[in-house]
């Protein structure tokens, strides 16, 4: 049987950005297929989408939290003005979107969501 290496990323804040564009994917994807084969409307997708970098920014947060072992606010909060400014980076660079009150809408949840998971986190450390 071969040895499968296991990476482990040194970095609490990098650690919980992958983790929190891995749970984006899954968002997105079930979204995806929310859209296509369930009874799920366009209109709807605003709030939706909000719900998954809620939950993305709140696991990478639990993630940071737990990895750094301290100040779990901090660092949870960290991870998701990072992971808000990521997502908007990313949109402004492919579809040229600006500032709006739903995108800083989403930099809140993000925000504050990062920073709760990274409360629940750092209590869960060893």
């Amino acid at each position: 049987m071969k040895h499968v290496a296991k990476v482990r990323i040194p970095s609490p804040m990098l650690s919980g950005i992958v983790y929190a564009a891995v749970w984006l994917a899954l968002g997105a994807l079930a979204l995806s297929l929310l859209l296509r084969f369930g009874n799920m409307e366009e209109n709807q997708l605003g709030l939706y989408s909000l719900i998954v970098h809620g939950i993305a920014a709140l696991c990478g947060g639990f993630v940071s939290g737990r990895r750094s072992g301290k100040r779990g606010w901090y660092n949870g909060g960290a991870l998701g003005f990072a992971y808000g400014v990521l997502v908007l980076l990313v949109g402004f660079l492919a579809t040229n979107a600006g500032l709006t009150p739903s995108t800083l809408t989403m930099m809140g949840i993000a925000l504050g969501s990062g920073a709760l998971g990274g409360m629940f986190g750092v209590n869960t450390s060893k």
